[in-house]
């Protein structure tokens, strides 16, 4: 398939730059089948079942974008600029991979300062990211990054506006635990703990599982042939507990609906198979039409961009043409879109 197959027109202000208050009155699409009817995400508990399964991703979003100064000498005197760092990965040698703007501004070996006094060395530069070594570690360096990080948010947000102290709770999920993402999770900021508790009540169960968030998720497809793009690598975790969770429920019959495309990629990357079991490890999975699902029954998600490799994602789950037929509705019905904007809930 092509590139274009998987564009829209998105009117600019449908682009949702703070989300819904409190977080479960954003408005919810239902596409079961061929219906679609508009909800709230507070109707959960009416639209699941019980005995159906949730899957969360409890990854944590740390505060990845920081803001320094590098000096040098010149002939004329101190030259001083402002660099932006976002961090991607930690490295197993204690290194950070990260996007350095403006690259061209610094060289290997520089240092970095930054508030709160925290500094890093620019080690390494290829392929258009940096290898940074900071100044301080473990406890230390996430006290530091708490006081001078802002959270990363995605750049069609970035754009309108800074982050701000608002976003270190809006960016967040309620079970956030487990720190590495440089992205949300972001269908999961819908729900607060009444709506939690509701869903309990309801006999809707849930399982927690891990996929840190890497920037990548914002990358644009640049090839025209979708078979030709190189999906990025995202770390994740099943754990042996997660994985006995999902297959008791599908045994008895229940449905196992991932709540964001990262517990759905994770799940059918252990799933491949047939059954889940225990898994841990990098995935890379790339979910176009074709795709065969083996473990998700559907899937909670946001409105995601044209041309990215979740529009993909969800053509793969609902079919290309109920897609678009679901995209042209959230738009003449002016649901919010992208991270902080409204959900779906897509039942084939």
């Amino acid at each position: 398939m092509k590139l274009s197959d998987f564009d829209f027109d998105l009117p600019e202000d449908l682009i949702a730059t703070r989300p819904a208050k409190p977080r479960s009155s954003a408005r919810l699409l239902l596409a079961e089948g061929d219906r679609i009817s508009d909800r709230h995400v507070y109707d959960l508990p009416e639209i699941l079942r019980a005995g159906d399964r949730l899957i969360l991703n409890d990854t944590k979003v740390i505060p990845a974008r920081l803001t320094g100064t590098r000096h040098r000498q010149s002939a004329q005197g101190p030259v001083s600029a402002q660099i932006e760092v976002t961090l991607l990965a930690p490295q197993a040698d204690g290194r950070w991979s990260a996007l350095v703007k403006p690259l061209r501004k610094v060289k290997d070996g520089e240092e970095i300062v930054f508030p709160g006094g925290l500094s890093a060395v620019i080690e390494a530069r290829e392929g258009g990211q940096a290898q940074v070594r900071f100044s301080l570690t473990g406890e230390d360096f996430d006290a530091a990054l708490a006081e001078a990080g802002a959270m990363p948010l995605p750049p069609y947000i970035a754009a309108k506006r800074p982050a701000d102290e608002r976003d270190r709770e809006d960016y967040q999920t309620v079970w956030a635990a487990r720190k590495g993402a440089v992205a949300a999770p972001t269908a999961s900021l819908h729900f607060d703990e009444p709506l939690l508790e509701a869903l309990r009540a309801r006999g809707v169960e849930f399982t927690h599982v891990t996929l840190h968030v890497g920037a990548g998720t914002f990358l644009p497809v640049k090839a025209d042939n979708i078979a030709d793009h190189k999906m990025h690598a995202e770390w994740g975790e099943i754990t042996e507990r997660a994985a006995a969770e999902i297959e008791m429920t599908r045994a008895a019959g229940g449905r196992i609906i991932p709540v964001g495309t990262t517990a759905l990629r994770l799940i059918e990357t252990a799933g491949q198979g047939g059954a889940i079991a225990p898994w841990v490890g990098e995935t890379d999975i790339f979910i176009t039409p074709g795709f065969r699902f083996r473990i998700a029954d559907g899937l909670m998600t946001n409105f995601h961009l044209p041309k990215s490799t979740l529009m993909m994602l969800v053509s793969a789950l609902m079919g290309p043409e109920r897609i678009r037929a679901i995209y042209d509705h959230a738009i003449a019905e002016r649901y919010r879109f992208f991270s902080y904007g409204d959900s779906s809930l897509l039942l084939p």
